[in-house]
């Protein structure tokens, strides 16, 4: 083989540390560091680099799947597997193909010039050198052009999510540094004036009306209250011998890298050593580490600490499950009713984001609107739920099959559906109070906050936990001064 195979080229560039100091430059940015020094917001932005590098990596070895590197290098694995007659003959015509597209064209040239008449059998292996090093620098340039790219836009999504996490210091509580993470995720959205005005304006309204706040608590406390060993998923450590992938075991060659593995040498490279004129080739090549050396990859054993869940009633940790919160948007949920149950969908979409829970609110009357408080763009829909306007009649049927659907499915196992509403409305029919009664089977909690002291016990008796919140008009004009 006249020269280094190049159908790795774009993965050994990827794989040289370029990635990694861009990372690093990100991380050395002084807003960057002054928010990785917050304790709860440390490792979220350490995960979002992190990610950002497993992607960008991907990205930058796609260069070369452009037409133009592709065609250089569809010629240039053709020409390395000639021998030195086949070169000299039928190097020209490659040359010329290389006139539109290779930045290799006029060196090419100019070393076909310079060896014109001669029939050194060496120089087939030293054109295809510098053919490869050219080929390795494009590869790389273009390389590094997408990662610059990548980092001002991964270095604007930050600024953004710090905007937004400053701004959101002003609506959530203070010391929860368990919720920054979840905060962090959701953080890619910018929120403007009136989103942040609407949720600090239920976050005071939560501050004023603490009871609501008590409650959410308890109901944040209730999934621990479970003792079912399917859901135990208590960690425990234990030593065990386990097979690895390492590049340092030889049980099979898997391709070709640059390195200075002299065990590991292609045999061509010795080559260089023939000549004394191209002997300083081969130690400039061991100097920089760019010999061409097998890539091996094996399974070495080692004994390690392996994290496992096993079932253990004597201490168990529940994973919890979701919030599903059914919220009344009737007319007559509105003023101070619809202001409560938009304060404690608030103050339970807190205590998911502190729990690694989701939230899901469904606005129920005549139609069913669906929230999902704890995903990438939650803030937003938060805020469109908290603007969200009250009317329409009462009507639990349709949402209550909703979340009976969601609940018969592994991910719901153990949620939480709590219903916030004046329960002024007719019970639901005998086979969704049974379907109910079987969910609560599976550890699945039926929760009811009253806002009304008019609601239908038959409605708020078909659930587990009843707690009813309707402070008379005194209460609430201390409360407001």
């Amino acid at each position: 083989m006249l020269g280094a195979d190049s159908l790795n080229l774009a993965l050994m560039i990827a794989d040289s540390g370029i990635v990694d100091s861009a990372v690093n430059d990100l991380m050395a940015r002084s807003q960057v560091m002054a928010m990785a020094e917050n304790r709860g917001m440390k490792s979220s932005v350490k995960n979002h680099l992190l990610k950002w590098r497993g992607n960008v990596k991907k990205r930058i070895t796609r260069v070369c799947e452009t037409e133009r590197f592709q065609q250089e290098l569809a010629l240039y694995q053709e020409v390395i597997h000639w021998d030195e007659a086949t070169f000299f003959v039928r190097i020209p015509d490659v040359v010329k193909k290389l006139e539109w597209h290779s930045a290799f064209y006029i060196e090419a040239r100019k070393l076909l010039e310079q060896n014109k008449g001669l029939s050194n059998p060496m120089f087939a292996h030293y054109f295809c050198d510098q053919w490869y090093q050219s080929l390795s620098d494009a590869i790389k340039q273009a390389q590094v052009s997408e990662l610059k790219a990548n980092k001002e836009k991964v270095l604007q999504d930050l600024y953004q999510r710090m905007e937004t996490m400053k701004n959101m210091e002003q609506v959530t509580q203070e010391g929860d540094e368990n919720s920054v993470g979840r905060l962090w995720d959701m953080a890619a959205a910018k929120l403007t004036k009136t989103d942040l005005s609407v949720m600090k304006r239920h976050a005071e309204f939560l501050k004023k009306n603490k009871t609501l706040q008590e409650i959410a608590e308890q109901l944040g406390r209730m999934a621990n209250e479970v003792n079912d060993p399917e859901l135990n998923q208590t960690p425990n450590e234990e030593l065990r011998v386990v097979d690895e992938l390492s590049d340092e075991a030889t049980d099979d060659i898997i391709g070709i890298k640059q390195g200075d593995d002299l065990n590991k040498l292609l045999p061509n490279e010795t080559m260089f050593l023939a000549y004394p004129e191209l002997e300083v080739v081969f130690y400039k090549h061991f100097a920089d580490k760019r010999l061409l050396n097998y890539r091996t990859q094996g399974k070495s054993r080692s004994l390690r600490k392996v994290r496992a869940h096993t079932p253990d009633n004597a201490k168990a940790e529940i994973e919890k499950g979701p919030f599903v919160v059914c919220i009344d948007a009737s007319g007559s949920m509105n003023g101070f009713p619809e202001q409560c149950a938009k304060a404690m969908a608030y103050a339970l979409m807190q205590i998911a984001l502190a729990e690694n829970r989701d939230c899901y609110v469904m606005l129920f009357s005549t139609q069913v609107i669906t929230y999902q408080l704890t995903r990438q763009d939650g803030l937003r829909e938060a805020s469109d739920f908290l603007s969200y306007s009250f009317h329409g009649g009462t009507d639990l049927q349709p949402v209550l099959t909703k979340t009976i659907e969601l609940m018969l499915g592994d991910r719901y196992r153990n949620a939480d559906m709590v219903v916030i509403s004046d329960f002024i409305a007719p019970a639901p029919m005998e086979e969704l109070q049974q379907q109910v009664a079987a969910l609560k089977q599976r550890h699945n909690r039926f929760h009811a906050i009253s806002l009304s002291k008019y609601g239908n016990p038959d409605l708020i008796g078909m659930l587990d936990h009843f707690w009813a919140y309707h402070p008379n008009i005194v209460g609430r004009l201390m409360r407001k001064w």
